[in-house]
């Protein structure tokens, strides 16, 4: 991962005592970093198994897992961080997404050959479509992602991959 891509954010996570009152159970650096392609990092902040969420167990830390894109009937909270000139790559996701740009500039480029220019502030739904994120300016670029799953996309009567 490239050394633009090293920050630290903290996480603060609550839960319940044994009589149910509320706790912090987790307060630390995010601990799951990954990367998926040169120039892009991934912070993983906590994930779901089930929709809706049942909260049985403050014991697991359900960010400190290896997981892909999305959870299937679950969902995903992650930071990603895009490096100037980071590697392209196409794909879908079956998630409706909800992403906010933190810092930075950032092209969203579409199967269509659309491109949408997102700067700080800037929030974003993405809903099943093929997209890619390139970072064509000088700084990094940092989104935060809430990932819920969704349905498979059907078009004309059949699935679409």
């Amino acid at each position: 991962m490239s050394d633009q891509i090293s920050r630290k954010y903290r996480r603060v996570v609550t839960g319940h005592d044994a009589e149910g009152r509320a706790k912090v159970i987790i307060d630390d650096l995010i601990p799951n970093v990954s990367s998926g392609r040169p120039g892009q990092g991934a912070h993983l902040i906590w994930t779901t198994e089930e929709l809706p969420v049942a909260f049985t167990s403050d014991s697991d830390d359900k960010g400190a897992r290896e997981i892909g894109t999305t959870i299937e009937n679950g969902s995903v909270f992650r930071i990603v961080e895009y490096a100037p000139g980071v590697s392209p790559r196409n794909h879908r996701t079956e998630s409706i997404d909800y992403a906010v740009v933190i810092s930075g500039e950032i092209e969203m480029g579409l199967d269509d050959g659309e491109q949408v220019h997102l700067k700080a502030g800037d929030v974003l739904v993405q809903r099943g479509t093929i997209h890619n994120w390139e970072n064509n300016g000088a700084e990094p670029c940092v989104i935060a992602f809430v990932l819920i799953s969704s349905k498979p996309l059907v078009q004309v009567g059949r699935a679409v991959g």
